[in-house]
């Protein structure tokens, strides 16, 4: 009669804490090494194998599972991004207002401070440190301004 600890449980054992770790951890990686472990100790109960060759086995089939299910698993349980949530963002700060706090020229960006951050702002026009602007639009990382005539922060 074998040990209580043999190979099969183990690797099972190992498969599941992986695989609960899965739910602790971001992505799906860790999920295949446990899946990788379960085979292990399938393959554990029909053969007796060596450690070299079971920790050869757990390699070998947790990197084929990564390559072969990663992207179809990361469809199923991480879900898709849409590109409405840009365009809502580029549209939720055109009209609201910031502070320049580095000199801006018509093709030479400035800095504003805008919602405590600060950015890279163009305009069409010279405006000068502490003039309130308000965002006209946005390309790339530069949001482009325009003055509000008469107001200083």
């Amino acid at each position: 009669m074998k040990g209580l600890f043999t190979p099969e449980l183990i690797w099972f054992l190992i498969g599941l804490v992986m695989l609960l770790l899965e739910f602790a951890l971001p992505g799906i990686f860790v999920m295949f090494f446990g899946l990788g472990a379960w085979i292990v100790a399938l393959l554990c109960l029909i053969f007796d194998f060596s450690l070299n060759v079971q920790l050869l086995f757990f390699i070998l089939f947790s990197v084929a599972l990564i390559f072969l299910l990663r992207k179809k698993l990361s469809k199923i349980f991480i879900g898709k991004t849409s590109s409405k949530n840009v365009q809502g963002d580029v549209e939720d700060i055109i009209g609201q207002r910031a502070t320049v706090v580095q000199e801006i020229r018509p093709n030479i960006p400035g800095k504003i401070i805008f919602h405590g951050a600060e950015w890279e702002a163009d305009a069409d026009v010279e405006i000068h440190v502490g003039t309130v602007v308000v965002i006209t639009g946005r390309e790339s990382i530069i949001l482009k301004v325009k003055p509000i005539e008469g107001e200083k922060s």
